[in-house]
């Protein structure tokens, strides 16, 4: 039901999700050495390590909205569906933000000049959750709406 305005905001989480699953969501370099960390990787010049955890989260966070939106005759799973929604989102914020506090640290041990940069991609769990909030207020809005037609009925 894409008519609904809730599940077009559905739809933008789940956007705003999957580009951050495919862009670096942080740049790390320190001398010569470059790491790129992805939602699943942390990848450098010549090795590659595994963030399996971060991953799987904010997988999680972009698959429920899309998954919400089809379940359009159920409202309150709909809401609690949302919900979870923003647990995932701001675990997935912590995840990053976990991250890059580590590889900081990791960039402090190493010698020679050090760069830090957020990539646009770590911001879109926090700007994610603004839209599902405005879905769980149209969600509720047509519980509200229904309930009061059957009670005319």
């Amino acid at each position: 039901m894409i008519q609904r305005i809730q599940s077009l905001y559905l739809l933008a989480v789940a956007a705003l999700m999957a580009t951050a699953i495919f862009t670096p969501l942080a740049y790390f370099a320190a001398g010569v050495e470059e790491y790129k960390l992805y939602a699943f990787s942390l990848q450098g010049a010549q090795e590659s390590y595994s963030t399996i955890y971060m991953g799987v989260i904010v997988a999680l966070a972009a698959i429920i909205p899309f998954v919400n939106i089809f379940l359009f005759k159920n409202r309150l799973l709909q809401i609690r569906l949302c919900v979870s929604a923003i647990v995932l989102l701001v675990g997935s914020a912590a995840f990053i933000g976990l991250y890059c506090y580590r590889l900081c640290d990791l960039l402090a041990s190493l010698e020679g000049d050090k760069v830090f940069t957020l990539g646009f991609a770590s911001l879109m769990p926090v700007v994610a959750i603004i839209p599902v909030v405005l879905a769980i207020r149209g969600i509720a809005r047509d519980e509200a709406l229904v309930r009061s037609l059957d009670r005319i009925r």
